[in-house]
Formats: structure tokens, sequence, C-alpha cells
């Protein structure tokens, strides 16, 4: 293992639940870099390239959450 390997950023999969990879998606969106994100994201097997996976997964993760059940509130 070389010195570049221990000063590296960590490899992480992309979890569109997580508000810090949003966030990190968000500020390369912004910027144009990865340059300022704490961790490299790992592409899965089969899923093309690192920024259609993530937008693919963003796009599942709010639909999934904005138009997820909503449960009655009573009154009391």
């Amino acid at each position: 293992m070389t010195i570049l390997h221990l000063n590296s950023r960590p490899w992480t999969v992309f979890d569109p639940g997580n508000e810090n990879h949003r966030r990190y998606y968000y500020d390369f969106v912004a910027t144009g870099t990865w340059g300022r994100c704490p961790v490299r994201f790992v592409v899965p097997d089969a899923q093309g390239d690192l920024i259609s996976m993530i937008q693919r997964s963003l796009i599942r993760w709010y639909v999934t959450n904005e138009f997820a059940p909503r449960t009655k509130r009573r009154r009391a």
C-alpha cells in the first residue's frame, strides 16, 4: 500500500437517503468538480456512469418520498 492510498478519500456507495451524500452531489452540480467531496462514490456493476447512477437513484428517492402514502391524523 502506498502513501497515496493512506491519504486518499474513502470509497462509499451513494445513498440518496443520506443528507450528506445529497449535499455532496449538490456541491458537484454547483461547482462542476468533486474536488471538495470528502468521499469517492462507487458505481455498482452495470449501473453505467457515476452521474447517471446518482441521478437515477435521486429521482427514485424523491418520487418515493414525495408520493409516499401518508397516515391520517385523528383528532383528539
